[in-house]
């Protein structure tokens, strides 16, 4: 915890910065997903018709991402954890560590019960260039990448919100 500070993260700072950081990480993530493969419109197309799988993929995603936000900020809020972190990069690697387990648990649990529940055994969307196993990987990399950004962006949004920067701002931006 090199380079802390005292947090003064309130309860504002918390679910404000769930919400906050939610919302602009699973923007980051979601253009990491559709404009790598179309896989916004592949979620979409698990829960609507194919015609409008961009629109309801963006909205499931958005709303998927504040709830993942708010889970965040719980984990992040407990006294134990603010113990352990404090400093904007220890932020920033707990949102890396928490994008890669939603990634896994998505890609591994979630992800295949939507589609056993859609009546789907395989991708209902041709979204890659490529097909076959080269397909599945580089889908598979799209999908591990996004959960690495939206982790990424997740703990560096909710840490700035609570007033905790990196040490080189903190030094040539005066705080009042």
């Amino acid at each position: 915890m090199s380079g802390t500070h005292k947090q003064n993260i309130d309860s504002i700072g918390i679910w404000g910065g769930g919400v906050t950081s939610g919302l602009i990480a699973g923007i980051a993530m979601g253009l990491v997903l559709h404009l790598g493969g179309n896989q916004i419109e592949l979620l979409g197309g698990l829960a609507t018709e194919p015609s409008t799988a961009i629109g309801v993929g963006w909205t499931i995603h958005l709303m998927i991402s504040v709830v993942f936000g708010l889970l965040f900020a719980a984990v992040a809020s407990r006294s134990f954890v603010r113990q352990q972190i404090g400093s904007f990069v220890d932020y920033v690697i707990m949102g890396l560590v928490f994008g890669a387990v939603i990634g896994l648990f998505a890609g591994g649990v979630v992800f295949p019960l939507a589609m056993e529940r859609a009546g789907v055994a395989a991708l209902p969307l041709s979204f890659l260039p490529v097909s076959g196993a080269t397909g599945e990987l580089v889908s598979a990399l799209v999908f591990g990448l996004g959960h690495l950004v939206y982790g990424l962006v997740l703990g560096g949004v909710f840490a700035t919100i609570n007033g905790i920067t990196p040490g080189g701002v903190r030094e040539r931006v005066p705080v009042r």
